[in-house]
């Protein structure tokens, strides 16, 4: 298989980001891997559950970001990965790990990931995805209280003392580091369309890859 090419998806909470990456994954269907960010969290196995759900999910130092570049080499070099899991319902890493396999398209997708350098230089195309703050939010009550068990009032908490500070710290700022802002992520049809036929281009033509839109 000739070298893969790399899609990062970063963006605020909320933003779209899964949304995206769910219809490039429909579009190239058979030729993606997608490895997400949030399931790279440090593992914090001498933590009781109080102290777990107390810590700074939003900074950078919570990722095992190394990791996760060591195996996005692996599966840019051709060879499949056992990426780990993350528990959100216990804040810890699960015991178990999912086998992902290179593909010519491999997409990673994380808030922060354009916050670092090293991941950034390895990706081709660097896209952020822009929402308004209000839809973030109502966005995030929507998935945390119904997909993830948790209270509204550990929402808000959680939002006002590291979501929302850590976004205006490290998020916004990587904005700049973006090839595309794309408005609205995978509902935005127009920047889709853009996307999906520069990726189909980059694939057959590689040296497409470097030209920016």
């Amino acid at each position: 298989m000739s070298r893969s090419f790399t899609i990062g998806i970063a963006g605020g909470t909320g933003s779209g980001k899964t949304t995206l990456t769910r219809a490039l994954v429909e579009r190239f269907a058979g030729r993606t891997s997608v490895i997400y960010h949030d399931n790279y969290y440090k593992q914090h196995d001498n933590l009781s559950y109080e102290e777990r759900a107390a810590l700074n999910f939003d900074s950078p130092d919570a990722f095992d970001t190394a990791l996760m570049i060591e195996q996005l080499r692996t599966l840019m070099s051709g060879e499949p990965i056992d990426c780990p899991v993350y528990d959100f319902a216990a804040h810890n890493r699960a015991e178990e790990t999912v086998r992902i396999a290179p593909a010519p398209v491999l997409i990673v997708e994380g808030i922060l990931i354009l916050s670092e350098p090293e991941l950034v230089d390895l990706l081709d195309l660097k896209l952020f995805v822009d929402t308004d703050a209000d839809v973030r939010i109502l966005r995030r009550i929507k998935r945390d209280v119904i997909e993830r068990g948790r209270t509204l009032e550990s929402v808000e908490q959680q939002y006002l003392e590291t979501v929302k500070p850590m976004h205006d710290l490290y998020v916004e700022p990587a904005k700049r580091r973006a090839d595309l802002i794309v408005p609205e992520g995978g509902h935005n049809l127009v920047a889709l369309d853009m996307l999906i036929r520069h990726v189909d281009s980059s694939i057959q033509t590689p040296a497409l890859a470097d030209e920016e839109f």
